[in-house]
This record gives C-alpha cells, sequence and structure tokens, in this order.
C-alpha cells in the first residue's frame, strides 16, 4: 500500500514537472458549428462592435464615451463624471465582482468562454489563422512542411494580418482617452505624442501576443480566475461534463450498429471533442481547471451524435448531481444571496446616479475658533464653501442658509460664479442673535441653487455654535 502511495506520489511530481518545464506543443483547434458556436460568435460581434466603434460614436460636440485624464473628466454618452465621483467606479467594481460570483456559481466559467477579451481575441485571430491556412488538418500540415517560398508568404500574411489588426486594437484603445479623430489626424500627419505612440504599441503589442501567440497559455498559467473558480463551484454549478456512465466503453461502429451488443457505450471515439478544444484537453477525463466553458465539444459531439441517430447531450451543460442521478437545484441559498446583492446594488447604483446633481458643496467650520461674539452682541461662526461645478457649464449660484430665527450671512462675493470643472473656495460667515440660540449646538443647512436652473441644487448640514450651557 506504501509503495502503491509512492508510485502515486511520484507519477504527480512528475506531470507537474512536466507542465512546468516541457515546452507547450501548439493546439491546433477545429472550427466547430451548433448552438453554442453561434452565440459565442454573437458575443464575440457585439463586444467587439462595442470596443471598436465607441470611440467613434459622437454626443453632440463631443465623443459619446471618452476617459479625458488632462482634463479630468470622464464621458459616458450624457453623464460627465469627474474624480470626486469615483465611489461609482468603486461600486461598478464591487457589482463586477458579485456578477462574477454569480454567474460562476451559476453556470461555471461562463464569462472565460464567452465574454473574456483574452477569449474574444483569440477567436479572431484564429478566425484569421484559418482563413489564410486554412483548418486544422491545412495548419498541421502546413508547419510540418519545410521552410518554402509558399509557406514564407502563407506565414507572413498571416502575422500581417495579425500586426494590422492589433495596432487597430491599440489605436482604438488610445482612442478612449484621446480624442479619435485628433488621433487620427495626429497619426496621419505623424505627431503623435510620446505617451500616445507608446500606448498605441503597447497595447498592440500585448494583444498581438497574448491572442497570436500565448493564447490558451494566458488562460491555463496567468489568469488567476482559473485557480480559483473552483471556490465558487458546488455540485448544483452548471458545468460541461460527458457522460461516463452512457459514453463508455468507447470505440468505434459502423453506423447504424447496435452499441450494446457490441459492447459499447456511445461515445466511438473520434476525439473530435479534443482536436475542437482551444485549450487542447479531452473533457472525457473529468472537469480540469484548464476549461474555459467555451461549448465547443458540446456541439461537436451533438453533431457526430445526429450522424450516429443516437441521443444527444452525450457532452452537455449539467451539473455534478445530475450526472449521478440526483435531484439538481439551481436555485439555491447562494445563487438567491448573490442575486439579491447583484440586484440591490444594481438598482442603488443606477439610482443614485440618476439622482446625481453636478455640484458639490461641502461646508467645513472654522475649527480654531467655536465662535465670537461681536460688538452688536450677535453671535458669528465662521465657514468655507468648498463648491464644485461638475457641470459642462459655467454657473452663478445662489446662496440660502436656514436653522435658526433670524440668521443672516456674509461673504466677500457679490457673485458666487464657478467654473465648469473648478472648485471655488468661499469663506462665510453666520450671525445669530443670542436670544435666538436655544442649544450649545444648531444643526444649519446651506444650499446652493443654480441661477441658470433650479434644478441644479444641492443642500449640506453643518453645526452652528454658540454660547449657551446646559
Amino acid at each position: 500500500m506504501k509503495s502503491q502511495d509512492k508510485h502515486t506520489q511520484t507519477i504527480s511530481l512528475e506531470a507537474v514537472e512536466k507542465s512546468l518545464y516541457t515546452k507547450g506543443e501548439k493546439v491546433y483547434s477545429r472550427k466547430a458549428r451548433g448552438l453554442f458556436s453561434n452565440l459565442k460568435a454573437l458575443s464575440g460581434f457585439v463586444l467587439l462592435g462595442i470596443f471598436y466603434l465607441f470611440p467613434w460614436i459622437m454626443w453632440g460636440d463631443r465623443q459619446a464615451v471618452l476617459f479625458d485624464l488632462p482634463a479630468r473628466k470622464f464621458y459616458i454618452f450624457d453623464l460627465v463624471f469627474w474624480p470626486q465621483d469615483l465611489i461609482y467606479l468603486a461600486f461598478l467594481l464591487i457589482l463586477a465582482g458579485l456578477s462574477l460570483f454569480f454567474f460562476t456559481a451559476l453556470a461555471g466559467r461562463l464569462w472565460c468562454g464567452f465574454a473574456c477579451p483574452q477569449t474574444i481575441w483569440t477567436d479572431i485571430f484564429i478566425w484569421m489563422e484559418r482563413l489564410v491556412e486554412g483548418d486544422r488538418p491545412q495548419q498541421m500540415k502546413l508547419d510540418k512542411q519545410p521552410l518554402s517560398w509558399r509557406k514564407f508568404r502563407i506565414k507572413a500574411t498571416k502575422h500581417t494580418l495579425w500586426i494590422g489588426f492589433s495596432l487597430i486594437t491599440g489605436f482604438t484603445f488610445v482612442g478612449f482617452f484621446t480624442p479619435v479623430h485628433e488621433l487620427w489626424d495626429s497619426l496621419l500627419s505623424f505627431n503623435l505624442s510620446g505617451w500616445e505612440g507608446f500606448w498605441l504599441f503597447f497595447y498592440g503589442f500585448a494583444t498581438y501576443g497574448n491572442a497570436g501567440w500565448l493564447r490558451e497559455q494566458v488562460c491555463i498559467y496567468m489568469c488567476p480566475y482559473a485557480r480559483f473558480q473552483s471556490s465558487m463551484f458546488d455540485k448544483d454549478t452548471m458545468i460541461i461534463a460527458y457522460d461516463e456512465n452512457r459514453g463508455e466503453s468507447r470505440g468505434a461502429r459502423k453506423r447504424g450498429a447496435d452499441p450494446k451488443e457490441l459492447g459499447l457505450g456511445d461515445c466511438v471515439d473520434c476525439t473530435l471533442c479534443v482536436q475542437v478544444c482551444p485549450t487542447g484537453i479531452d473533457i472525457r477525463d473529468g472537469l480540469q481547471y484548464q476549461c474555459i466553458s467555451c461549448s465547443a465539444c458540446i456541439d461537436v459531439c451533438n453533431e457526430v451524435m445526429d450522424k450516429l441517430e443516437y441521443p444527444r447531450s452525450l457532452i452537455s451543460y449539467t451539473t455534478e448531481h445530475k450526472l449521478k442521478g440526483e435531484e439538481t437545484h439551481i436555485i439555491r441559498p447562494r445563487m438567491i444571496v448573490y442575486g439579491v446583492m447583484l440586484v440591490g446594488l444594481f438598482l442603488s447604483v443606477a439610482y443614485f446616479i440618476s439622482q446625481r446633481i453636478p455640484v458639490d458643496l461641502d461646508v467645513i467650520r472654522d475649527r480654531n475658533m467655536l465662535y465670537t461674539e461681536e460688538n452688536s452682541g450677535d453671535i458669528k461662526n465662521l465657514y468655507v464653501l468648498r463648491i464644485m461645478n461638475k457641470d459642462e457649464a459655467t454657473h452663478s449660484y445662489q446662496l440660502n442658509v436656514e436653522g435658526i430665527q433670524g440668521l443672516r450671512w456674509e461673504t466677500d462675493r457679490n457673485v458666487i460664479k464657478v467654473e465648469s470643472g473648478t472648485v471655488l473656495d468661499l469663506p462665510v460667515s453666520l450671525h445669530v442673535n443670542p436670544s435666538e440660540i436655544k442649544e450649545r449646538t444648531t444643526d444649519v443647512h446651506f444650499t446652493l441653487t443654480a441661477n441658470e436652473d433650479g434644478s441644479l441644487q444641492t443642500t449640506e448640514k453643518a453645526s452652528f455654535i454658540g454660547p449657551v450651557d446646559f
């Protein structure tokens, strides 16, 4: 028994050393056709369309989606965000994390297979490779041939397409931070700034390297998600799995032959499920962390089952419970908690963004002096109003202060005018007759209202301190 355990440990160690030190073999993935492949292509078309088209969409006289770092403005269609609005980014990141938890617990690596940028861009590069070199058998045959003018021409054409597409990708990426029409003019006149040129070529090179050369290596070795995804799985998580009870024993047979008479299962051991896998794994060996849930093996296996007139879903989206013949619970406590949190956070963020007013007011009380008594007998408190205009237009504001009977305020400005995107520090003093002060500390409310648009109004609470003791 000890000898067997030692032998198992030796095999495991050899497998680890092989995965770490053996040069990885190129994965030649065969094209799959079917429902999931069509859904994946649609997802890629939509996501790439958003990425490449959004910088060119105009919204009035400006770019619809633009992250203008020098001006510290972030435009998303009708919304303009400032550095003070980074709280929304924090909530959006939390929302993205909860979404990942929810969909992973529901259907495994759904993100990896259908929406991850690495997967989407790798599919485009594989499509260009097939366009130039042909499908899997032609690619393997070409790579085995010695270098010739024909092979050099085909490879050069492929890499030219890859590099051109990568540079377009890098240009588009920079176009989200520099107005894309200005960037295009600068590119044509060879007048790119140093940072624009750096990020264009850096992001282009990253795309070329990750999608053209590294491919599945990014998913297997570089992406941390592959390592901790299993912590979000349970036996009711939808995974791509091979039905071993139905498929084994494997073996070839003639069409129309009864597998039961041959002592075989439904799997004909055609290995097409391995050939279409973009990470090169055999799904029949069980659930593996290298699987990105692209569902190509489901489509190709269903195609084989149809030809043999066998039932579909030998490989399918299923759960561990279902594979064992047990009841599956898609709606379970974990999914309810994730779902409620996800919907609640999404509605909260949407509400606060919709109610967002493009003017910020902070009231800073003078901490060096609680209050002063004037010659007139009034009690005075000093404040500084920090006003930020987050609108695209310059505004002048009307100030109103309430909270104590007979309260009056004074400032050194006749007109409170704030330019777009600027911050104004406005000293204000409040004066109150001592007879109106009933408590040591009284709440007062500062209200700013834009003269040009009465809907641009914000109120901030502060404390007025008087000499009354209890």
